[in-house]
């Protein structure tokens, strides 16, 4: 009896066009096109979870060191103080803070103050 092996390479097929649906053109219809548009999609989908990581940590800077300056005060000497103050808060809760609490936010800027 003779075994093909197109049962599997007509589901890794239909698996990447399933990918590339939405894609223009021949890039969703046709295989080879479809399969370089897949990588290069994955690729770019790889990266772009790395650089997600990034920009929201940049974001949260910037919205700790506006409302620092707003209080008269700078984003570096706060995360100095904050060290030095042995205070364990990360950016995100603070720039949370910063946006949701300013009350709360103005109490760690006093203890970085006190600190430095």
């Amino acid at each position: 009896m003779r075994v093909t092996s197109s049962p599997a390479s007509r589901l890794r097929r239909k698996r990447v066009l399933k990918l590339a649906r939405g894609y223009r053109a021949n890039r969703s219809k046709l295989i080879r096109q479809a399969y370089v548009a897949v990588d290069h999609a994955m690729a770019h989908a790889y990266i772009g979870r790395k650089q997600k990581k990034r920009q929201y940590r940049r974001l949260w800077t910037q919205r700790i060191n506006a409302a620092c300056r707003a209080l008269g005060f700078k984003y570096s000497w706060l995360i100095d103080g904050l060290k030095k103050a042995d205070v364990e808060i990360n950016r995100k809760m603070l720039a949370d803070l910063a946006v949701q609490d300013p009350q709360t936010f103005a109490r760690f800027v006093e203890m970085a103050k006190a600190a430095r």
